[in-house]
């Protein structure tokens, strides 16, 4: 199995808009960060966690061709707003491209992306398949890839996480329940949000990031999700225990 990072970024990215912060004006490739996302391949099986609105210049940079499913996190902007740009891998496949997450979410994105939807239908637009799933949905399969879906609070928001065999992907958590946390058992690798060093109302900071990794017992952590806020990924790096990694945008995870 293949994790690539997309996007690492928090919601403005990094360069934020107008900061002359040295992270934001870095010249590290490291430093740069899109909007979060991720694609997870085994074999044949392609799975796109989360449409930002850099989605169109990821896709691009890391040759992505086709999905064979999209999974999404929650509703907020900065994870599905990219939507739209799915056009050229829905003309590709030439099929309904199937996505998966809570109904509200679903319910929101049919609102936004009207168009996409119903009789209302624009020609030329992408068409999906959406499958509505929560925290209680049991382990299933996308083709090669099992996946079981992480119930995760994004501050008072309820929103998902998901597990890929010893591999699993949460972003935007403030807190996971003790019940969804045993599902995240004899993990090998972890990628977990971490927004900034002070205490934020919806976002992991970097001390709870590192605590959740060491209670879950993940052999191999990754943080993304990260604000210009946190420093530079060089300056991370050096406060990290060992088995703990910055992420950035780019990176590739072969397990």
């Amino acid at each position: 199995m293949q994790l690539t990072f997309l996007g690492t970024g928090t919601s403005q990215g990094i360069p934020t808009v107008g900061c002359n912060c040295t992270v934001c004006l870095s010249d590290n490739p490291k430093d740069h960060r899109l909007r979060c996302s991720v694609i997870i391949t085994q074999k044949e099986t392609s799975l796109l966690i989360d449409t930002g609105p850099d989605l169109r210049q990821q896709l691009l940079t890391n040759s992505i061709i086709d999905v064979d499913a999209i999974l999404f996190t929650h509703e907020h902007n900065d994870h599905v707003i990219g939507l739209d740009d799915i056009r050229p891998l829905y003309f590709r496949r030439k099929s309904n491209i199937p996505t998966y997450g809570l109904e509200r979410v679903h319910n929101e994105i049919k609102q936004r992306f009207s168009y996409m939807f119903g009789n209302s239908v624009y020609p030329g637009v992408a068409q999906i398949d959406t499958h509505s799933i929560n925290e209680n949905t049991a382990t299933f399969d996308i083709d090669a890839i099992q996946v079981t879906p992480i119930g995760v609070m994004h501050g008072n928001l309820p929103i998902l996480g998901y597990r890929f065999g010893r591999i699993a992907y949460i972003t935007d958590a403030s807190s996971i329940s003790e019940k969804q946390i045993k599902k995240l058992s004899n993990l090998d690798i972890v990628v977990i949000n971490a927004l900034q060093r002070k205490k934020h109302h919806s976002h992991f900071t970097l001390d709870e990031a590192v605590e959740f990794i060491n209670r879950i017992g993940a052999k191999v952590g990754y943080l993304t999700h990260l604000s210009h806020l946190m420093g530079s990924h060089d300056d991370i790096s050096l406060e990290l225990p060992k088995h703990i990694h910055v992420a950035y945008d780019g990176l590739v995870i072969t397990h």
